[in-house]
């Protein structure tokens, strides 16, 4: 393209952008919270469970526990640990911890049999888990490679709907958004899991 021919395209799109409105204000006024009388850390379980991951809502002090019967029910003995995790959660299972430091190669993260996560933000609305790279979550690539997911959601993390999360998160982190097990459909609709991240999703929903 030669010089002249540039200008005259970016004459073409100024002129047709010169009589353009104003930039108005978008109201932003959506609607915040669950609906009136739903609880909305029942309804996240409930919206979590509709996406065939296992939930269990607990109390704080029966976390350790909680944790140690899930890791052993999947047999998971390698599990991915990232930095931040608290002690206590751990405190009761009998694992092989394989921290990110120095960040664990792509073989190593496929090969272990799981990944123990927090999270940012979870919505009840949509049941999903936000990541973002902060404390307990670690680098995107560690929830997404290992087969296995068991992810703490604390009960003060979990908000009605997407408006409510998108005010408490940083768009400038890397967001990873968790609806369920990944799962695609192939040509012929026949459900197709771990193609894009975990086949298996565990949540733990721990209340004080």
């Amino acid at each position: 393209m030669t010089a002249d021919a540039r200008a005259e395209i970016l004459d073409r799109i100024r002129a047709a952008f010169a009589d353009r409105p104003a930039a108005v204000d978008v109201p932003r006024d959506y609607r915040r919270g669950s609906p009136a009388g739903v609880d909305a850390v029942e309804l996240f379980g409930e919206r979590v469970a509709d996406y065939r991951a296992s939930v269990q809502r607990v109390r704080a002090a029966e976390l350790a526990a909680t944790v140690a019967a899930a890791i052993e029910r999947r047999g998971a003995r390698r599990l991915v640990v990232p930095h931040g995790v608290p002690a206590e959660w751990l405190t009761a299972a009998r694992i092989e911890p394989l921290a990110d430091d120095p960040p664990l190669s792509k073989t190593d993260l496929d090969a272990a049999d799981g990944v123990i996560t927090g999270c940012a933000i979870a919505i009840a609305d949509t049941g999903t888990i936000v990541l973002d790279a902060g404390p307990a979550q670690g680098r995107r690539a560690l929830s997404l490679l290992p087969d296995y997911h068991l992810c703490i959601v604390e009960a003060s993390r979990i908000v009605g709907g997407v408006p409510e999360a998108l005010e408490r998160l940083d768009a400038r982190r890397p967001l990873t958004w968790i609806s369920g097990p990944s799962a695609t459909s192939d040509i012929e609709l026949q459900r197709v899991e771990g193609v894009h991240g975990p086949r298996n999703l565990e949540v733990v929903i721990v209340e004080p």
